[in-house]
């Protein structure tokens, strides 16, 4: 007598986007670099930036991170890891060093950040346009500041902070709206869904036992 193949079976657990709880943190820790890099205060408040970031930023990006690879989202799992490690490392670098000094080694760091952030921001272009541009502002704000670590230049310096406004100013607007949108399951201010993303708000996404076969987690190997 033949026997039946056992049945696969795949439990889906509803959870949000961690997008927001990430983008709001990181506004948080560019802001107030920014301010110190503009001199809207005084040098030796880099330690409260730092504070910030090792405090706030780093255990929020940390677990939107872990979030994001529970909901099979490698764009927020990846992007939010890189920017949680990277800001730690900014963070203990600017707390330990002198203020208003640089550090050639942390700049080396952050170049390195802003193009790995590069990674996170390709893979999300496809399907969702806000969190790309977040990721890409990310990238630039790190390349910028690595860029003035290792020379130490003022002009380099006030462009990093500025960046680092407009990442700040960026980041809350998509956190605002990927808030909305979780809340009242509809779109209320664009995040640029096309593709998948615009699919997945629509109800039209791929559980078909056939497309689920080839998800992550599912899939014998990833």
């Amino acid at each position: 007598m033949a026997q039946e193949a056992p049945a696969a079976r795949v439990v889906l657990r509803p959870l949000a986007t961690p997008l927001p709880l990430g983008f709001l943190a990181l506004a948080l820790a560019t802001t107030v670099f920014s301010a110190v890099q503009l001199g809207w205060v005084e040098p030796d408040q880099g330690r409260i930036a730092a504070i910030t970031a090792l405090a706030a930023t780093v255990p929020l990006q940390l677990l939107a991170s872990v979030m994001g690879f529970l909901t099979r989202d490698p764009v927020a799992a990846t992007g939010m890891g890189v920017l949680s490690g990277t800001w730690a490392v900014a963070g203990f670098a600017t707390y330990t060093l002198a203020p208003g000094t640089t550090s050639s080694g942390l700049g080396v760091l952050l170049v390195v950040a802003g193009i790995s952030m590069l990674v996170p921001a390709a893979a999300a272009v496809g399907s969702k346009v806000m969190p790309a541009l977040v990721m890409t502002v990310a990238a630039t704000r790190f390349a910028t500041t690595g860029v003035y670590e290792m020379t130490g230049s003022a002009d380099w310096e006030a462009v990093a902070g500025w960046v680092g406004i407009l990442l700040a100013a960026v980041a809350f607007y998509t956190a605002l709206a990927l808030e909305l949108e979780g809340a009242q399951e509809s779109t209320v201010l664009p995040v640029g869904r096309r593709g998948p993303g615009r699919a997945a708000m629509d109800g039209d996404g791929p559980l078909e036992p056939a497309s689920l076969a080839e998800e992550a987690g599912v899939r014998p190997q990833l």
